[in-house]
């Protein structure tokens, strides 16, 4: 958790010297070319990693052939996005924005590079390399700050060098895995075809999931910078980043609970989890509060008068944190006990929601209307969530509603709310 928190604080001054340096359009344009790399190698990964860490885990003598897999199905994989997406360009070239022709291949390169780390991320956390993992998740963080800060302060920073440095951040972290699979998980063996087939059946099982929650907090950025542009989309950005600020909480929620909620009967785990979930609301709404007040300071006053028209959007977009709350926390007990499908299913919703409401306002609204479209998926997620939550586990709406009481329980106890979560009572 410390390390995510970090990764988001370092990735957050990222936002800010490169918003100041290069302004809303130039920061729309970083920001569509890392989502188009991020998002792709996310989605032609094909479970794959999921696959390797049950494997490695069950059955260490295969780890140097998932190693040596790894490498190739990234490249193949890697490869294979790379294509789609310059052959969707050269149909439709709005899907790459108004991106230069050299910065958005530079962008498309790094993609059989992002799913190799990908692969490697879980190969090595399956050796209980969490030290490892968590370094490699702050060398680009880190050194994006550090260049485009210099950078930035000689006035030297373009797109083009922001673009270069992220990916060198990228690339230092696949070497520093790849360096801990040499090293410690007996090196690279020799690639087996069976092994890798097996990988990616499994992994296909897992991927729709994945996909639609990468979707979830990424597709808007990449449909937004097709559409309306760098401009609108560095607007965007900025309420983006502000507003995941929220996301942390349930994402804590939700790791905390998981031990207790996995070991617990369905009715036990309802009753917990809802006293969580209504904990997450309480905390939650003070921070959005919070947000659609200080706007202006925010998103002006910080980020520069360039940047005024994401005071709207960072107002729309903030509320959808309360959405954000139930599919973290209930779609995670959905999860522990056992109910994958309805998690997918909830989280389906929004993702679906997402493409139809952009596509519908994204043209007329730009980016208020991806910031309406998001809260409202959001929302609608969370409320899919609450229903399936409910039915499942057994119970009542009642229970998710918060009461004074829970506060008092938090105030007067103060320990984690991992201990905090009452006994199994009648409800």
């Amino acid at each position: 958790m410390t390390t995510s928190v970090l990764t988001a604080t370092l990735g957050f001054v990222n936002v800010f010297i490169t918003a100041r340096a290069l302004g809303p359009e130039g920061r729309g344009t970083l920001a569509f070319l890392t989502t188009i790399a991020m998002l792709a190698s996310q989605l032609s990964s094909l479970g794959v990693e999921e696959a390797s860490a049950n494997i490695a885990g069950m059955r260490p003598e295969r780890r140097p052939t998932l190693a040596t897999n790894a490498v190739v199905l990234a490249v193949l994989c890697g490869a294979a996005a790379m294509g789609i997406i310059a052959v969707s360009v050269a149909v439709f070239p709005s899907v790459g924005g108004d991106a230069s022709t050299s910065l958005l291949w530079l962008a498309l390169a790094s993609i059989p590079l992002l799913v190799a780390q990908f692969y490697f991320q879980f190969l090595v956390r399956a050796d209980y390399g969490f030290g490892v993992a968590n370094a490699a998740a702050l060398i680009a963080p880190l050194l994006n700050v550090t260049a485009n800060g210099v950078l930035a302060a000689f006035g030297l920073i373009t797109v083009a060098t922001a673009m270069s440095t992220w990916i060198i951040g990228q690339l230092l972290a696949t070497l520093l895995l790849a360096r801990y699979i040499a090293k410690n998980l007996v090196g690279f063996g020799r690639p087996d075809r069976a092994l890798a087939r097996e990988s990616v059946g499994f992994g296909l099982k897992a991927h729709a999931g994945r996909v639609m929650k990468t979707g979830n907090y990424r597709l808007d950025q990449w449909l937004l910078g097709s559409i309306a542009g760098s401009t609108e989309l560095g607007y965007y950005t900025i309420a983006v980043a502000w507003t995941e600020a929220l996301f942390f909480l349930p994402e804590a929620l939700a790791a905390v609970i998981r031990p207790e909620i996995v070991r617990a009967d369905r009715r036990e785990a309802g009753v917990r989890t809802a006293f969580v979930f209504r904990i997450g609301l309480m905390l939650t709404a003070p921070g959005v509060l919070f947000l659609v007040l200080a706007a202006p300071f925010l998103c002006v006053t910080i980020f520069g008068d360039e940047f005024h028209s994401s005071i709207n959007d960072l107002r729309v977009l903030a509320p959808g944190a309360f959405g954000i709350v139930a599919l973290k926390v209930l779609a995670n007990a959905l999860v522990a006990q056992r109910r994958p499908l309805l998690s997918t299913a909830a989280v389906a919703v929004a993702f679906l929601l997402t493409i139809g409401l952009d596509l519908l306002l994204i043209p007329s609204h730009g980016g208020l209307g991806a910031a309406i479209a998001s809260t409202a998926a959001y929302t609608a997620g969370g409320i899919a969530t609450v229903v399936l939550f409910v039915r499942a586990l057994g119970i009542p709406v009642a229970e998710l509603v918060p009461r004074l009481g829970d506060l008092r329980a938090v105030k007067d106890r103060g320990a984690e709310l991992g201990r905090l979560v009452p006994r199994r009572r009648s409800v």
